[in-house]
């Protein structure tokens, strides 16, 4: 969906959204689901079931991570549990759409991200999914306040999805190649370096590539920089009504200006975050940049792409507080195990399991008693890096913005579109900008 002012790049953008929406089609008819599965027509309870766990990135729920699943059906041997994961959560988000829609081709199970969660609740899916505040073995009140409320559906008491993980922000860096540049590589004294201004993030990117070691760039994507910024600043896409105001918003502006510095000034290895073809996963196996904005789910998804880097990597406190990400787990209405499927989330999202993944895949508990358990816990491939404490730390000072429904949408076009075709294709930042409210004017109604 990249765009330009002229009438080539509006044919562009209406050929991939046709294109997009065939490659939904295709996922939703393609893809395995409870709804679908020959093998769910379960009529006594001692029948086999099976349930799907729809999800994007990487949860810590499978045998990669935590190895949840496996746990659950050994205590329940009538239980199958099928992942049904997809990279790119925009794409997830857009056939989850589709398909609840149709009421057709859903998971038992659908992952929700913080971004979408307005959307959720709002007027067009709340009554689709279960009340999870009355779910078997669920605690709605377990969570960190503001995760609940997220997740209640406006002037009800109806809860859409379980807190999975929050997504306390810091800055994960390659500790050998700072110390090759001639930086610190002890967590506090890097942290010092940029401490409270992410201004100071590209002063170390500049010392940096002054002695970077070849074939290696500061940081991996300008546009994962635009987020972790935006994740510290009061107001980001909407305002407290549900309201866009991206095209005023202080937040928006100051992640922009850093973020295009980034990829006008050098800093980046001009990649697209989570994109389909592996490249930017790659990059992280090959160790092409130095640092990655580093929400605690991250730590995972640098784990699983570079094992044998284990112990190279550090995780220091980010120049300012904030959070990018954090999930939920729903119930969709129209499976045919909700009873079943119910149980299961309540299982994932409770303080027990959240630690569990927490120690092998660093994602940061949104469960109070877990969150607090993991304070002094480590993540096992970051070795004694405090990743607890980091997290912790950066948790506590999470002051969450007002969330809109269209929050997520707009992220994408800021990121893959204005920001992307800066980063790889030098177009003008005056241009750029323009392309993105084009597309907000063209696709979103408000």
């Amino acid at each position: 969906m990249r765009t330009s002012g002229n009438s080539g790049g509006r044919a562009r953008r209406t050929t991939m959204a046709y294109a997009a929406g065939l490659a939904a089609v295709a996922l939703l008819s393609t893809a395995c689901s409870a709804s679908d599965d020959d093998s769910d027509s379960a009529g006594d309870s001692g029948d086999k079931i099976t349930l799907h766990v729809g999800t994007f990135g990487t949860f810590g729920f499978d045998n990669k991570g935590a190895d949840l699943y496996a746990a659950y059906e050994k205590s329940h041997p009538n239980i199958k549990i099928v992942e049904d994961n997809v990279q790119d959560g925009q794409k997830y988000w857009d056939t989850l759409k589709l398909r609840m829609s149709r009421n057709s081709g859903l998971a038992d199970i659908q992952a929700i991200e913080v971004g979408y969660i307005a959307e959720a609740t709002g007027p067009t899916m709340a009554n689709k999914w279960v009340d999870m505040s009355k779910a078997k073995g669920a605690d709605a009140a377990a969570f960190v306040d503001y995760k609940s409320k997220q997740a209640t559906v406006p002037g009800t008491d109806q809860v859409v999805g379980l807190g999975t993980d929050i997504g306390p922000m810091a800055i994960c860096y390659r500790k050998d190649y700072f110390k090759q540049a001639g930086l610190p590589d002890d967590a506090d004294a890097v942290a010092k370096l940029w401490q409270g201004d992410w201004s100071k993030f590209l002063d170390v990117g500049a010392e940096y590539k002054k002695k970077a070691p070849k074939g290696t760039s500061f940081t991996d994507s300008a546009s994962g920089l635009f987020n972790a910024v935006l994740s510290s600043q009061p107001q980001q896409y909407s305002d407290d009504k549900g309201k866009l105001v991206y095209d005023t918003s202080p937040g928006v502006k100051t992640a922009w200006d850093l973020s295009v510095k980034a990829a006008e000034g050098g800093y980046t290895a001009k990649l697209r975050q989570f994109d389909e073809k592996g490249t930017w996963n790659a990059a992280i196996k090959n160790g092409k940049f130095a640092t990655v904005a580093c929400p605690a789910w991250m730590t995972g998804i640098i784990k699983d792409n570079a094992p044998s880097d284990k112990g190279k990597w550090g995780i220091a406190l980010p120049p300012q507080n904030g959070n990018w990400g954090g999930s939920f787990l729903g119930v969709p209405k129209s499976g045919k195990h909700v009873e079943e499927a119910t149980e299961l989330a309540a299982y994932l999202t409770a303080a027990a399991q959240q630690e569990k993944v927490f120690g092998v895949n660093g994602n940061t508990p949104s469960n109070k008693a877990a969150l607090t358990a993991t304070e002094s816990a480590k993540i096992e491939y970051f070795g004694d890096t405090p990743a607890g404490k980091i997290y912790s730390t950066i948790a506590q000072g999470i002051k969450p913005a007002p969330i809109g429904a269209n929050d997520g949408q707009v992220k994408t076009f800021v990121t893959d579109n204005g920001i992307l075709d800066i980063e790889q294709r030098g177009t003008d930042p005056e241009k750029a900008w323009d392309n993105v409210t084009k597309l907000v004017d063209d696709k979103i109604e408000q």
